[in-house]
């Protein structure tokens, strides 16, 4: 009875360990502040950006799909939904509302009601000034964990229109021929699965005034 009590308090130090098992930051998790890469994994294309603006639709920046991963315009900044809510090296949880903005550009990614112009589906540009847009450049990040890890594959829903960031496959002509047409389904299926690559990443840091980068 008496080495049944000793045990005790190792048995609740466990307890205690299980359920906050899963809430603490991985090393490999997504961090606001980081610049990556990503990869449409059913089409094997990075998100890319550009001064090419669209011929038809909005006329805003066009958004496609590269296959080559050294392009320096395929570079996006994870930012949060508004200035301050995501703090640098804080890991980016899953079902938190994200920016997306162009490195080189300065723009973020954007969607809204106007046709794609391949496959009609609804068209994603890239919008505003020096990172500064409107409600309609916010993006949910959809994955199965607490946080963004870099390995999973994850989803961008939309959260004005409610469409999945995708690719099916439609290849552009001149002048950006044989890049892809990036754009919003409205289900959720394997043509919107997106992973990190290539990037300069936060460490994550429950303390926001302590990170390094990798």
């Amino acid at each position: 009875m008496r080495g049944g009590w000793r045990l005790f308090p190792l048995l609740l130090l466990a307890l205690l360990r299980g359920l906050c098992h899963g809430r603490e930051p991985a090393p490999g998790a997504v961090t606001c502040g980081s610049v990556l890469k990503l990869l449409n994994t059913r089409h094997s294309v990075r998100l890319h950006s550009h001064e090419v603006k669209y011929g038809s639709g909005s006329g805003q920046q066009s958004v496609t799909g590269v296959e080559a991963s050294d392009d320096a315009n395929s570079y996006w900044r994870i930012r949060g939904k508004s200035d301050g809510s995501c703090q640098r090296g804080t890991p980016v949880k899953c079902g938190q509302a994200i920016r997306l903005t162009h490195v080189n550009t300065g723009k973020n990614l954007h969607t809204h009601h106007f046709p794609s112009p391949l496959s009609n589906n609804q068209e994603v540009s890239a919008f505003g000034d020096d990172g500064e847009g409107d409600d309609l450049d916010i993006w949910i990040v959809q994955c199965s964990g607490t946080y963004w890890e870099r390995e999973d594959a994850v989803r961008f829903k939309h959260v004005g229109t409610e469409v999945f960031l995708s690719i099916t496959g439609e290849q552009y002509g001149h002048p950006i021929r044989g890049q892809r047409e990036v754009h919003g389904m409205p289900t959720a299926n394997h043509h919107n699965y997106w992973k990190a690559m290539e990037g300069v990443f936060v460490k994550p840091s429950t303390d926001p005034a302590k990170h390094d980068e990798l």
